[in-house]
């Protein structure tokens, strides 16, 4: 099994760092700007991609493929008490996932998969009324990294809280060094898992790597140029 500190947590704001269940996992809080706007709140990360499903819909080809195992995603906005309710202060469109048990309310289709063209070093959301029946799962070539509940996201009471930023927040996920991600998968066993402008950054080579292949491109030049040598 793949060890659980291959995935960090973070929050955009003053920073903490707190020890999750599993002693190998560490989870880092960074508070900064979480104050919400009419288009919620975006990533702050440099080089991060934004998927706002101001559209009306959840991408489903190119490099961020969405899916479920029951119909469609569903991109809806407002707030329909006891279906979904809109991330505090965010009036623009937003992804909600429920059970498929919950017949008749939008989004039932248990969990939403996206799946990356590329490796990924960052992926971020904007997290709606955090609760503890929310899940965030993180991939790797179809190997489970790591996996994350609204429990898991310091700072908040994970009560479900529609009014509250605490409880309304932008969470960043940062793999660690060395470590990237493909898939992710949000997951909803009750009504429901609200979230807008998903961001995500594509993993860079580290530059021990870069020189690695270099290195080993110069190898093989120098091999080549010998055996073209000995020919001639």
């Amino acid at each position: 099994m793949f060890a659980l500190e291959k995935i960090s947590l973070a929050l955009v704001g003053t920073t903490f760092f707190l020890i999750s269940a599993n002693p190998a996992s560490a989870i880092t809080l960074v508070n900064g700007s979480s104050t919400p706007t009419p288009n919620g709140i975006i990533s702050n990360q440099s080089g991060a991609i934004t998927i706002d499903f101001n559209n009306g819909v959840a991408p489903t080809t190119g490099f961020a493929k969405y899916s479920s195992p029951v119909g469609t995603p569903t991109v809806v906005s407002g707030n329909v008490s006891g279906q979904y309710a809109n991330p505090f202060g965010d009036t623009s469109k937003y992804l909600t996932i429920s059970p498929t048990t919950s017949v008749g309310v939008p989004g039932n289709t248990g969990s939403v998969s996206i799946l990356f063209d590329k490796a990924l070093d960052y992926f971020g959301l904007h997290w709606g009324s955090v609760d503890t029946y929310n899940s965030i799962e993180f991939y790797s070539g179809g190997s489970l990294l790591q996996s994350f509940t609204g429990s898991n996201v310091p700072g908040t009471t994970a009560s479900g809280n529609q009014t509250s930023p605490q409880d309304n927040v932008f969470v960043n996920f940062f793999a660690d060094a060395g470590q990237t991600f493909d898939k992710v998968v949000l997951k909803s066993t009750s009504n429901a898992f609200e979230t807008d402008n998903h961001a995500y950054r594509v993993a860079v080579p580290e530059p021990g790597s870069i020189l690695g292949l270099l290195a080993f491109g110069a190898l093989g030049a120098g091999t080549f140029a010998k055996r073209k040598f000995k020919t001639v």
